[in-house]
């Protein structure tokens, strides 16, 4: 317990002091970005926030960590990813390069640390997976859930404050004094979610830093290996649907954005403003609301699945997926209004 308050607070008073210096050298060196037609801030504003996040989440868990197996390659996939998102927020890098440095720490992750999913827990009758399909699965699993907090910062907090609730609900999933595997990873978690509150005090609308690709793709990152180790060790019964319900905001997204853009003909990866914020921005929630309506939603669904947990995947992963796909329908209901100035 004492571990985890430290580094909780480590990794936040690094993250809330750094930034300010960050703010500074970046207006000095015009590392700003430029608001556009896909953007929603409206001055130039820094986004290197991550600097900060990664300076807080690093430092806490080399001081106060347990760096097991599995953790030390999710540092070295974190290392990796830090300097090429630093990159693309400076200079620019292709989504080709960005794409071969995620394989690279994917893969650090899978066959060094080997974190990965070996079993689908009898969801749809399916038990354990052969190696070759169990690899496979979690590549996928790992880079789309780190590409999919990035999709999801669009507005001043919400990626943010998605990360934040993920890590906390992961670190107290985690949180096991008697096993210390399942104890690192908690501290991982709790090291996330104290650098990313830090960051929050600075981000939250109107924001006056972003966390650029720098802090997205290494939050991603984390996120994806929690929640394979999460589903894989089983600290519930039903931890597959458990998992997708803490990740419910980035995975609908995701899904939504990628089925929507493909459906009218464009390229699954084109950016565009069909996200789920843009939607409930149209309706006239201004950024907070919109920020507090899906925290509050994915607390919901995160508590019902806890509850409900008796009740197996199969049957959760089905409620899961119906709520979300009328929360869908509903909210293409309102595409067709403009955007209000919030």
């Amino acid at each position: 317990m004492i571990d985890a308050v430290l580094i909780f607070f480590w990794s936040f008073l690094v993250s809330v002091f750094s930034i300010p210096s960050i703010i500074f050298v970046s207006h000095i060196k015009k590392l700003l970005d430029e608001p556009n037609l896909r953007t929603m801030h409206e001055s130039l504003t820094p986004r290197l926030g991550g600097l900060s996040i990664f300076a807080g989440f690093m430092s806490a868990l080399t001081i106060f960590g347990t760096l097991i197996q599995g953790v030390q390659q999710l540092l070295a996939g974190c290392l990796i990813l830090f300097f090429i998102g630093l990159k693309d927020d400076i200079v620019s890098v292709s989504a080709f390069k960005k794409f071969f440095v995620q394989i690279l720490a994917t893969g650090i992750v899978l066959f060094i640390g080997d974190v990965r999913i070996t079993d689908f827990q009898g969801f749809l009758g399916i038990y354990e997976l052969e190696p070759g399909l169990s690899y496979a699965f979690t590549f996928l699993v790992i880079i789309g859930v780190t590409n999919s907090i990035n999709l999801i910062d669009g507005i001043d907090g919400l990626a943010g404050s998605i990360v934040l609730l993920i890590s906390l609900v992961l670190a107290i999933s985690f949180f096991d004094t008697s096993n210390v595997s399942l104890l690192a990873y908690s501290l991982v978690a709790f090291a996330l979610a104290g650098s990313v509150l830090g960051f929050l005090r600075y981000n939250f609308h109107k924001a006056i830093i972003f966390m650029g690709d720098t802090g997205s793709l290494v939050c991603g990152f984390i996120i994806a290996v929690l929640s394979v180790r999460f589903v894989e060790v089983r600290p519930v019964q039903s931890s597959p649907a458990l998992a997708i319900a803490i990740l419910w905001v980035p995975l609908l997204d995701t899904l939504r954005v990628f089925t929507l853009r493909i459906l009218s003909g464009a390229s699954p990866f084109a950016p565009d403003k069909n996200h789920v914020h843009h939607y409930l921005i149209r309706m006239g929630l201004s950024q907070i609301q919109v920020i507090l309506l899906l925290i509050s939603i994915n607390l919901m669904l995160v508590a019902g699945v806890w509850y409900f947990n008796d009740l197996g995947n199969t049957y959760l992963l089905l409620f899961l997926f119906t709520f979300s796909f009328l929360f869908s329908v509903v909210l293409e209901f309102f595409k067709k209004r403009p955007f209000t100035t919030v």
